[in-house]
């Protein structure tokens, strides 16, 4: 079976655990070779000892995705160490959560970095690479892999500082796409539903996500989503962009965005007591929402 991935460079942030570190094993096997990110050096060294000895391709980088300058160097380092970058796969992220009324400026400054800022980063690097290559009349075919959550699409109890950041890398997501196929790079995001250190904090869950012992399908593997990025980053969805995927399990889903409806047109403008009727029109029209999670 031909592997979807040869020959694709690839960062992947975060991928020292986790996701992160499903991502770069599955994409590894898959024929990519792979630019391990991680703060942590040792997990990130675990990683690719573990792609080497299967026999795949992979380095360690430790670049701060938070900061602008040091992140330039995942970029160079993937240059450097297979010749050329075709994708970047935006996984590193931390949770700090409290209900808001709780929370403070540093819970909200460092989830919007890592999260937020930690997508723009690299993907600003890598994109002036793949620009500079396009205007060459080099041919481009790279991707953009953000991953955003359902919180994001619906909102978390106890994680406004999570699901403010994920949403804003949803539409992060929408104007790379916009912005960035001229160029040949397509931009795409990713809502997980997995097994990871930041899912199985609370014990309940922990029990819930668990693997299950008698060798049937293990709903919660972090590996289920990662077939899903390592196609995305293929050759094969190059005419796939601007989309999020929620992935769970062995089901695959598009999150539909936000949509104007129909609407209640007066044609002039609106006195503040008449607006009561107006809304009351839309609401009994209007298809609910999903629920945000925790309610």
């Amino acid at each position: 079976m031909s592997k979807i991935c040869e020959g694709r460079v690839v960062i992947i942030t975060g991928a020292g655990g986790g996701l992160g570190a499903a991502h770069a094993r599955v994409l590894a096997s898959e024929g990519a070779c792979v630019v391990v990110n991680d703060i942590n050096e040792a997990a990130a060294a675990k990683v690719v000892a573990e792609i080497t000895a299967a026999g795949g391709k992979a380095v360690v980088n430790t670049s701060d995705i938070t900061h602008y300058d040091d992140s330039l160097n995942a970029v160079k380092q993937a240059l450097a160490s297979f010749g050329d970058l075709h994708a970047v796969v935006n996984n590193a992220g931390i949770n700090r959560d409290r209900m808001f009324a709780s929370m403070t400026e540093e819970d909200w400054d460092l989830i919007m970095a890592v999260h937020l800022k930690g997508h723009f980063c690299i993907s600003s690097h890598a994109v002036h690479y793949w620009r500079g290559q396009s205007k060459e009349g080099k041919p481009v075919d790279a991707r953009i892999i953000n991953t955003s959550s359902g919180a994001g699409l619906q909102g978390s109890i106890g994680q406004s500082n999570y699901a403010a950041a994920k949403a804003g890398i949803a539409a992060l997501t929408l104007n790379q796409a916009a912005e960035l196929q001229r160029y040949g790079i397509t931009a795409n995001a990713v809502t997980p539903a997995a097994r990871t250190g930041m899912t199985t904090a609370v014990p309940e869950m922990a029990q819930r996500m668990a693997a299950p012992e008698d060798g049937s399908f293990d709903y919660w593997a972090p590996e289920n989503v990662s077939s899903l990025v390592a196609w995305l980053v293929s050759a094969e969805s190059r005419g796939v962009t601007g989309r999020v995927f929620e992935a769970e399990g062995g089901k695959i889903s598009i999150a539909d965005g936000w949509r104007s409806t129909e609407g209640v047109d007066k044609g002039a403008r609106w006195a503040p007591a008449e607006v009561k009727d107006a809304i009351a029109q839309l609401l009994a029209k209007e298809v609910p929402a999903q629920k945000v999670y925790g309610t």
